[in-house]
């Protein structure tokens, strides 16, 4: 079981060195901002040579290859290999029902966000952690390896009780953030006005989206059994039941058919969705789940 004790860090020595050797993978081809140490699809002007092609009006003369040109008597442009940096998202859903489960649903989405978030910051691209909602407004944009004592600071300081809707946090962070880049929603979707709103909005924005799916196996299983009053966290509704062996079967059900509900929704719209369960080890997570489904590489 992970140390959920408040002195624990987020991650450990031996896992930031794994994390070092990976690389965060975007389906999309964005313009960065900075030159960064990502290859990218684009061909531009860099000092790593890539091919030639035809020289055709207008183009740089500067890019000519003369020597080529001595040999063949045609004109050749020589073309590089671009790098370019890209802005990755982590946002996290700091809500109560996320302060569940040992350990809690917000402790294993802030060690998630907090290795994809290094994992890009030692690759030079632009990260932003973020909790959904106003903790998010204070979150620092953070670039290159000394940063990641900013982004465990902020992340240690987020607690639970940020009670907005996906989609109210979503909509804050479209409007704060106008760029786009790769985005990973960490949430458990337990949200009564839905999730669907919130998802069309980021892929909108032409954002590449992953939705990690966090969950507790006391969420999947509850060990619960006779007259129980459930109380919502988030809005304070309560609920009389009686759960027996029927009760609990109907409730695996409903979540087996929810969770099915959310992959056909997010294959339908491109985006990734990657279940979480809170007693994985966050290092299996990242380096085995992540990239066979194709975050990192």
């Amino acid at each position: 079981m992970i140390d959920t004790k408040p002195s624990a860090p987020l991650l450990s020595p031996e896992l930031l060195a794994r994390l070092e050797r990976l690389e965060l993978v975007s389906r999309k081809v964005f313009r960065g901002r900075m030159k960064g140490e990502r290859k990218s699809k684009r061909k531009g002007q860099s000092v790593e040579f890539h091919d030639f092609r035809n020289y055709v009006p207008g183009d740089d003369l500067r890019l000519i290859d003369w020597n080529l040109y001595a040999r063949l008597d045609q004109l050749f442009l020589k073309l590089f290999q671009e790098e370019e940096d890209l802005h990755f998202y982590a946002l996290v859903d700091a809500s109560d029902s996320m302060n569940f489960g040992h350990p809690t649903k917000l402790h294993v989405a802030k060690q998630l966000a907090a290795a994809l978030g290094y994992v890009g910051m030692c690759r030079a691209d632009r990260v932003s952690v973020q909790a959904l909602g106003p903790p998010g407004r204070r979150a620092p944009v953070l670039r290159g390896r000394a940063s990641l004592w900013k982004m465990l600071q902020y992340l240690d300081s987020l607690e639970s009780g940020h009670n907005i809707s996906l989609f109210d946090g979503v909509r804050d962070f479209s409007i704060r953030n106008a760029g786009s880049g790769v985005v990973v929603l960490l949430t458990d979707l337990m949200d009564k006005q839905g999730y669907e709103t919130a998802l069309r909005m980021l892929v909108g924005r032409r954002m590449d989206v992953f939705v990690m799916h966090v969950l507790s196996p006391e969420e999947i299983d509850p060990p619960l059994r006779g007259d129980r009053r459930l109380i919502d966290v988030e809005d304070g509704d309560a609920a009389e039941i009686t759960i027996n062996a029927y009760a609990i079967e109907r409730y695996k059900e409903t979540v087996r058919s929810f969770i099915s509900s959310v992959k056909t929704f997010c294959n339908r719209r491109s985006i990734v969705y990657i279940p979480v369960q809170t007693e994985t080890p966050v290092e299996t997570i990242v380096t085995k789940y992540l990239r066979e489904r194709g975050v990192v590489r």
